[in-house]
């Protein structure tokens, strides 16, 4: 048989790595809920008039249709997903009268992007979003209260290296454009140029801005100026002051950027930090005040790998506008290239704390019975596959990382006696089925994180 080559870009788990996965997934989700948060989730397919109306993505959508469907069939014209945001606008129009505003939503789903892959870039890939959406209106400290939200979030992951959550506010950029003087379309063509400041040099930036942005160099280097700040607090502010350029939506900028740095700060840890990075633009354009961006300590490279931002015309019916707010988190981007490299893994592939041991394959019904009361109170177990010498069944429980084997013996006149063996320590003591309970850290698999000199566990939950 010729061997499976692996689909670049679609990346499977490993049973102990799917676990780490989970995880992350579950005290995502945890922290969501504990804000009021409710999970939807929405289609994998839209019409692609609505996935490219945003125009720079149409190289990235994977288009749906039957093999043999001829032209113009009914499930022509419709692609997957490449992220939430979209199908989420969709969903608040199609729903806006049977929903409660502002209507909050977290949704852990797969998209699909046709991009090249890369470390932390994939074709098929998981986000974890958070949004906050409005009727008309949604007041400025939902912006704060959704950063909040994920910091605490990325901060109960506490198996993952640190974070650096960096804001903007795009009001404060364009305010500063105008400021100098720029037209709206050279206003629009800096953001775009300054966003590329973490893949290009300042001085090629400073370039593009001149010969394709029409700045004068005067210009381009305020802008460039404005970029280099940072902070993590409010002291940007009078840095973007001494740069001598007024206007009235910068100050609006200012003033929010500030607050909402001012208000994240008590959440700041050794391993999340909040940090003002005043070159932060984010490439969609319907961002419209806060943006955000994040990188994961030690992984750089990879980019940001939880972003988004505050816009206030995304979905729209004509009649009423629902302006919102939102940050994803690239779950995927984050935990597979960790996965690979071996840095995050499970201490054991199954959830099994015990395998009750057979001494004969007449015993199994007895056996299940055992499973079955140790299932009853929370003890996930599994019976030897066959009844096999013992020595063999423990190595059938240490190849799966189960810690504990369960045997039962029969004396002619007497009751079984049970015991249950730790079979990391090779303790073995009476036990009951009914009552006994192992250690608690025992009860589900441990995440190990590896390091360069040594490898740590931390309790799952």
């Amino acid at each position: 048989m010729a061997r499976i080559a692996p689909l670049s870009g679609f990346p499977e788990l490993l049973p102990a790595q799917r676990y780490v996965e989970q995880q992350v997934i579950a005290r995502l989700t945890r922290t969501f809920e504990l804000h009021g948060f409710a999970g939807v989730e929405t289609r994998a397919v839209e019409p692609l008039e609505q996935l490219l109306r945003k125009g720079d993505t149409s190289k990235e959508v994977y288009v749906l249709r039957r093999l043999q469907e001829e032209d113009g069939g009914k499930d022509s014209g419709i692609g997957l997903h490449f992220d939430l945001t979209v199908p989420f606008a969709r969903y608040v129009l199609e729903n806006a009268g049977r929903l409660e505003f502002p209507f909050r939503r977290y949704q852990v789903q797969k998209v699909w992007r046709g991009e090249r892959p890369q470390e932390g870039r994939f074709r098929e890939f998981t986000q974890a979003d958070i949004d906050i959406v409005g009727r008309d209106v949604l007041p400025f400290h939902h912006d704060v209260e959704v950063a909040r939200v994920m910091l605490e979030a990325l901060a109960g992951l506490d198996f993952l290296p640190g974070f650096r959550l960096q804001v903007n506010n795009r009001k404060l950029i364009q305010g500063f454009y105008g400021g100098l003087g720029l037209s709206s379309d050279a206003i629009d063509e800096t953001m775009r140029l300054v966003d590329k400041l973490d893949k290009l040099d300042a001085a090629t930036v400073r370039g593009l801005l001149v010969d394709d942005a029409g700045l004068t160099a005067e210009q381009a280097d305020r802008c460039l100026a404005l970029a280099t700040i940072r902070s993590s607090d409010d002291s940007f502010v009078e840095q973007v002051r001494a740069l001598g350029v007024a206007h009235p939506l910068l100050e609006e900028g200012l003033d929010e950027l500030a607050t909402l740095v001012r208000s994240c700060s008590t959440l700041a840890t050794a391993s999340v930090r909040v940090e003002a990075d005043l070159s932060i633009a984010r490439g969609l354009d319907y961002y419209t005040g806060t943006v955000f961006e994040t990188r994961l300590d030690g992984y750089e490279s990879l980019g940001s790998i939880c972003s988004g931002g505050r816009y206030d015309a995304l979905a729209s019916d004509g009649r009423t506008t629902y302006p919102g707010v939102g940050i994803s988190l690239g779950v995927s981007r984050v935990l597979v290239p960790l996965l690979q490299r071996g840095a995050l893994v499970a201490d054991r592939s199954v959830p099994s704390v015990v395998l009750v041991a057979l001494a004969a394959e007449g015993d199994r019904a007895e056996a299940d019975a055992t499973a079955t009361a140790l299932r009853a109170r929370g003890i996930a177990c599994e019976v030897a596959p066959t009844a096999a010498k013992f020595g063999k069944q423990i190595r059938h429980a240490e190849r799966r990382g189960i810690p504990y084997v369960w045997f039962t013996t029969r004396t002619v006149g007497q009751p079984p006696r049970h015991e249950v063996k730790d079979i990391r320590s090779g303790e073995q003591v009476a036990a009951d089925p009914d009552t006994w309970q192992p250690p608690s850290d025992d009860l589900a698999p441990r995440v190990i994180v590896a390091t360069t000199t040594t490898s740590t566990e931390r309790p799952s939950s």
